[in-house]
């Protein structure tokens, strides 16, 4: 056999397969070979390298073209999918039509969902939709309801949020600012209005109209006392505050009667807050003020109703009147009787008070999970865990409503509630889930206040207490509960409404001092 002179190899390590243990001669081959001419050896690696180098560059060009084509393969799959998408998310003309009227720029992708929802359920009716488009293009004409089926509870569900239907179509094509259903009221031409509970509901956003927050008559306040100091011209009681508060359960059907006979009060009797022997109030009107109604021409009552000295020239008292103040409420938490957190100051009509953490300084939502305390025990800790999405506060139309979001009940003292139901001022009403109390009234308090100036400065300051309104959540406290005080229970709030504070401060500033002397060791 031929074998070819030692200086014809080119030096290249032939590195053959390892199969069936045969890898100790290959390599003792390949070292063999590779050994042979070590001249030759560094020449052909030199060679073998500038082979190498230009197999390296084609076999990255071709990686770079096979990289581009797959690029592009991507592209053009996301560019599919997009337009697949955009297919299954595909807006109805007549949904497209509709927002068309939308006010407000907030929340599109909600509005969209809304009318989406409303326009599903109105092409089960024939011309429903075209008589809604009639309405929302020419809103000074005369239309027809608009009615969709109404739920077992009366709300509609528009991506996970729960909202009573008129409300939330008024707010998509009137009013974007609209808080609650308090501030509407049906035209008389509406045959299907929500509050009249029927079947169907109309949600026809130009059969109904806004009510306006009422102007509040100013309270004359006499420059002089037309009376001896320490005799009013009204007598007015104070009742010192009971061992323990009394107890009453709300719900949407209203106060049950065992709570009725636990206050020894019957709601629903103009006459009850003159018998409860326990109302400081009880001499300052012969009925109890009405819920707030607005005329039809939208004008206010008439200033010297209410008690005010009717009798004395006008140069002879002093007009206070009621003002807005820029920050209508401020709330603080508490936990047992001591504070946690800064003051919550409201500024957007809506505020909502919940256990979640969310640390952005929000206008509309105050959330206590995020506070810490030191001195936090386990029973705390427990009830902050189920106090959830809490309550919803809100002020429309001069009157302040408590709604309670959370799983658990909420408790609530309010004065100015109890003197409208006739309650003794200190009792506690429990507000359990899903229900919505009205918790203050502007004008039951104007006539209040009113009323009070005739009775000294020590009935005016008494008033103070009305503006603060208290607050528990999951416990409550009173005579049917272990905890006497508000301050024995977990997790409350105190709400300080500022309206009423600010309209006080000015009534007893022009009134001067107290009657009453007192000493420094009285």
């Amino acid at each position: 056999m031929y074998y070819p002179p030692a200086d014809s190899y080119t030096g290249y390590r032939v590195t053959p397969p390892q199969i069936n243990g045969s890898s100790s001669s290959s390599n003792n081959n390949s070292h063999h070979i590779t050994n042979n001419n070590n001249n030759n050896n560094i020449c052909s690696t030199s060679s073998s390298s500038i082979g190498n180098n230009n197999n390296n560059h084609s076999l990255t060009t071709a990686i770079n073209s096979s990289r581009m084509d797959t690029d592009d393969v991507e592209s053009n799959t996301s560019s599919a999918m997009s337009t697949l998408g955009s297919l299954f998310s595909f807006t109805s003309p007549a949904v497209k039509k509709l927002l068309g009227w939308k006010q407000g720029d907030e929340e599109e992708k909600w509005a969209e969902k809304a009318v989406d929802s409303l326009v599903k359920k109105l092409k089960k009716r024939k011309g429903a939709i075209e008589e809604l488009e009639r309405a929302l293009s020419c809103p000074g004409q005369p239309s027809k309801c608009v009615t969709i089926p109404r739920s077992l509870d009366g709300r509609l569900q528009v991506s996970h949020r729960k909202g009573l239907p008129h409300v939330i179509y008024c707010r998509v094509w009137r009013w974007p600012d609209l808080q609650s259903h308090h501030e509407l009221k049906p035209l008389e031409l509406c045959q299907y209005p929500f509050s009249a509970k029927q079947k169907e509901v109309c949600i026809n956003p130009y059969h109904y109209k806004r009510v306006e927050s009422p102007v509040l008559p100013p309270v004359l306040v006499p420059r002089h006392s037309e009376y001896a100091p320490g005799h009013s011209m009204l007598q007015f009681n104070h009742v010192a505050e009971p061992s323990m508060p009394h107890n009453v359960s709300y719900s949407n059907s209203g106060f049950n009667s065992h709570s009725l006979s636990t206050s020894n009060t019957s709601v629903g009797s103009p006459s009850s807050v003159n018998s409860n022997p326990n109302s400081p109030y009880d001499s300052l009107a012969g009925t109890p003020p009405p819920a707030y109604s607005p005329s039809e021409d939208g004008n206010s009552n008439n200033p010297n109703d209410g008690g005010q000295l009717l009798d004395a020239p006008m140069g002879d008292v002093a007009q206070v009147s009621y003002a807005e103040p820029a920050f209508w409420a401020s709330i603080a938490y508490y936990e047992l009787n001591c504070r946690v957190g800064e003051v919550f100051h409201c500024n957007n009509n809506s505020v909502i008070v919940d256990g979640f953490t969310n640390p952005s300084n929000n206008s509309d939502r105050c959330c206590l999970g995020q506070l810490s305390n030191v001195n936090r025990n386990s029973t705390i800790e427990n009830t902050r865990r189920h106090i959830g999405k809490g309550v919803h506060l809100y002020y429309v139309t001069g009157e302040v409503y408590a709604e309670c979001l959370s799983d658990s009940a909420i408790f609530v003292q309010s004065r100015n509630c109890n003197y409208h139901h006739g309650f003794h001022p200190s009792t506690v009403c429990k507000i359990p889930p899903g229900c919505s109390l009205k918790i203050f009234n502007n004008q039951e308090f104007a006539q209040l206040l009113s009323q009070s100036v005739n009775n000294g400065f020590e009935a005016v300051y008494e008033l103070t207490k009305m503006c603060t309104i208290r607050m528990s959540f999951v416990k409550g406290w009173g005579a049917e509960y272990h905890r006497q005080d508000v301050t024995s229970t977990p997790c409350w709030i105190e709400i300080h409404l500022h309206g009423p504070l600010q309209w006080l401060d000015k009534v007893l500033t022009q009134m001067g001092s107290p009657h009453n002397a007192i000493s420094s060791v009285s």
